[in-house]
């Protein structure tokens, strides 16, 4: 078995939770790469004494077995920037907040190794969305694609952007409003659920777009088929916007047209059958919950 490690947060009790999960994968034979970053803080902590590494660049490939996110949903956000269109499977161990990805309390942190053995476990592809290099963003030439959401906002001023949007080459509205989301199912429990959007099964062949706060007030959250390609054109007091993939972020001249559409690639995370993501909506958001009870 061939693991890899990551995680961006170095907090007080993230030794304790990364040893536990060390000792695990060491009792069951595993080869063991962590991120470079991370495996300096542990050597730092006196933790370990050496490590393999993988970076951005470099020491992951097809043959890697599984990815442990240690963090939040953020994380795993930019788990995937490393990940890319390898193909490994990514697990997520929530030491954050909420959680919608990363489902393994931290707690439970040698359950991860132990279900996996035993393979009490499914892949779920998950499907992202990108810019197209067409759109000619230079921040995104290399990392293009987004988990979550592509989202398009004002930058500057607290004057409403409008946002004409065409889909498949046809006209559809012109948003009136803080920006628009345009989110995967993934991101659905994101920024997008927050501006009022759909809970969307992970596994929906949809995308879901999303003004934030609207002006013209008939304005509605709209799912729509992922292999639409939605091109947009943004005007405003200002002379540029923002566009974010994800945790990434880029300024951009006003009236450049920008090209959406699914990635050509899907994102494998790991379900364990204890985790799965209805039982993940009930203890996140409280369905069911009634304090009259």
């Amino acid at each position: 078995m061939k693991v890899a490690i990551y995680s961006q947060m170095f907090q007080d009790d993230t030794t304790e939770y990364v040893s536990k999960l060390l000792n695990e994968l060491e009792k069951n034979g595993a080869e063991v790469v962590i991120e470079e970053d991370l495996c300096a803080y542990l050597k730092s902590t006196s933790l370990i004494d050496d490590c393999k590494t993988f970076s951005h660049d470099k020491g992951l490939d097809e043959t890697f077995d599984m990815f442990i996110s240690l963090g939040g949903d953020g994380t795993i956000l930019r788990a995937t920037t490393f990940v890319k269109d390898l193909g490994i499977p990514i697990v997520g161990v929530n030491t954050g907040r909420l959680g919608f990805l990363s489902t393994f309390n931290k707690e439970e942190v040698q359950n991860v190794v132990q279900e996996f053995v035993k393979g009490d476990y499914s892949i779920v592809e998950r499907s992202l969305v990108e810019v197209a290099k067409e759109s000619d963003i230079a921040e995104f030439a290399d990392l293009n694609f987004a988990l979550n959401e592509v989202t398009i906002s004002r930058k500057d001023t607290t004057s409403m952007i409008t946002v004409e949007t065409y889909l498949n080459g046809e006209y559809l509205t012109a948003y009136w409003a803080d920006g628009l989301i345009i989110s995967t199912p993934t991101g659905s429990t994101g920024y997008s659920l927050s501006c009022g959007g759909p809970v969307i099964e992970p596994t929906a062949k949809s995308l879901v777009l999303t003004p934030i706060a609207p002006h013209n007030l008939n304005a509605r959250p709209l799912v729509i088929s992922d292999d639409t390609e939605i091109r947009l054109r943004v005007s405003g007091r200002e002379h540029h916007h923002l566009i974010s993939l994800d945790s990434r972020i880029a300024s951009v001249e006003n009236g450049k047209e920008i090209l959406i559409r699914k990635a050509g690639f899907t994102v494998k995370m790991i379900e364990f059958a204890s985790e799965s993501f209805l039982k993940t909506l009930r203890n996140k958001l409280l369905w069911g919950e009634d304090r009259r009870n």
